[in-house]
């Protein structure tokens, strides 16, 4: 039996957050789901600053390689992802600002695995055998008091998966922004302020070669240009005016 995918929407322009507690499986999904070079890694920027991915040590300044490496793709327009715990909230906060610097989408994707299941995978790495015991229950905690507070934080899109089935279910599917109109075709002609000047607004139509429609009672209702301009207005189309509701329909 083919099991059901869980379809997880993420902006093709995003800054997605992984969230987990160790072991609960965040590299391998973001392998499975997106580009090796769409990946920025807690543990590949540990072990750039200190030889060793598991240098506890060295967090401060692999998070300060992380945060830049992660600026710099956002600034390019590129969809990245940060694989670390980032369980706790102080963590997320840098993240959530450095979305909001350029302009792009946080979104939270949460892996809730089982304290267990952590235990017994983070038992097979030989490079995490001598993790202390109290790490993920710790972690552990600091995931479930985060849940219902996310979106508060600022991510515009969370996405729980609860458990092994779930997160295994998962098939990420990258969503076209409603801001990203490059599919539609020019040429344009955008209209500043009309502020409820429709006689002037006709008048400016009519110069730019658009041919006026009106309903039964002659009333301008839209108009259209015979090579198929798009018409766009850059601002507000009625205030206080005689003839603002008039413009409302343009």
């Amino acid at each position: 039996m083919t099991e059901e995918k869980r379809p997880i929407g993420v902006p093709d322009l995003s800054l997605v957050v992984l969230v987990g507690t160790t072991g609960s499986g965040k590299s391998t999904f973001a392998r499975h789901h997106f580009l090796p070079t769409q990946i920025v890694s807690s543990d590949v920027c540990r072990g750039l600053v200190a030889d060793d991915e598991n240098d506890q040590s060295a967090t401060p300044d692999a998070f300060d390689v992380l945060h830049y490496i992660v600026g710099k793709r956002l600034a390019a327009g590129r969809l990245t992802v940060v694989d670390a715990t980032n369980v706790r909230s102080e963590s997320r906060r840098s993240l959530i600002a450095l979305a909001r610097e350029h302009d792009v989408l946080p979104v939270a994707i949460v892996l809730d695995v089982p304290e267990g299941e952590c235990a017994r995978r983070n038992a097979q790495r030989p490079d995490r055998a001598g993790m202390p015991d109290h790490v993920i229950p710790r972690q552990r905690r600091e995931l479930r008091r985060s849940l219902k507070s996310l979106e508060r934080e600022g991510f515009r899109k969370v996405h729980i998966l609860r458990g092994v089935e779930e997160v295994e279910a998962a098939e990420v599917v990258t969503e076209r922004r409603y801001n990203d109109l490059r599919h539609l075709p020019g040429p344009f002609d955008i209209i500043g302020d009309i502020h409820g000047c429709r006689s002037e607004l006709e008048t400016l139509l009519g110069k730019l070669g658009y041919a006026v429609r009106r309903d039964e009672s002659g009333r301008p209702v839209d108009a259209a240009h015979p090579r198929a301009v798009r018409r766009s207005s850059s601002a507000t189309s009625s205030t206080a005016a005689p003839t603002a509701p008039g413009c409302c329909g343009w």
